[in-house]
């Protein structure tokens, strides 16, 4: 069965190598797998070898990317589709809509807010779609560590952190992935 796929990443390379071998290997398996890709529709960085692996590979992709960045001649014109929102906000919920599942690559604070606010939109019941990251080469151990501390806080159930799917083989992870459903629960803690 077809999925859609939003995969969150840095508009840049990152120091590491690695990484844009591994958004290379993401979309050359969303590709090949029949999967649609949704990211943020730029023509730099990992996002640029996410698209056009993914492309190269036979997919198809669709990139959502506000005007602004637009106009900053950033956009991939070589997508399946290319489409161009408002703003920030619009971009998020465009492809929170398109996607069945949201993975994150390495990035900056861009794809942290996406990554953070498409979980608390499965923790708060708007949808049920998985989240998950690619921890390459650690890359995610102190955002992993945060969740756990949130846990000990208790501002966070455990049974919540739990279903955050997290690997490092790009194949294996998108599989386990896309076998995923959250379940719905309870999210607040403590309540008086």
């Amino acid at each position: 069965m077809s999925s859609s796929v939003c995969v969150f990443c840095g508009s840049s390379p990152g120091s590491n190598p690695a990484f844009l071998t591994a958004a290379e290997e993401v979309g050359r398996w969303l590709g090949g797998h029949g999967h649609t890709l949704v990211y943020g529709g730029a023509n730099r960085g990992l996002m640029k070898a996410l698209a056009d692996s993914a492309l190269a590979a036979g997919g198809r992709v669709i990139g959502v990317l506000p005007e602004k960045l637009l106009d900053l001649e950033i956009a991939h014109r070589g997508l399946t589709e290319l489409r161009v929102v408002a703003d920030m906000h619009e971009r998020k919920a465009t492809m929170a809509s398109l996607a069945d599942a949201f993975l994150a690559l390495p990035g900056g604070m861009g794809t942290l807010e996406e990554l953070a606010e498409a979980f608390v939109w499965t923790q708060l019941g708007y949808h049920r779609k998985p989240c998950g990251v690619l921890d390459i080469d650690g890359y995610y151990q102190p955002f992993l560590e945060l969740l756990d501390h949130m846990v000990e806080c208790r501002f966070l159930r455990a049974e919540q952190r739990d279903q955050w799917v997290v690997g490092t083989d790009p194949g294996e992870t998108l599989e386990r992935l896309l076998a995923s459903r959250p379940q719905p629960m309870e999210k607040w803690l403590d309540t008086p």
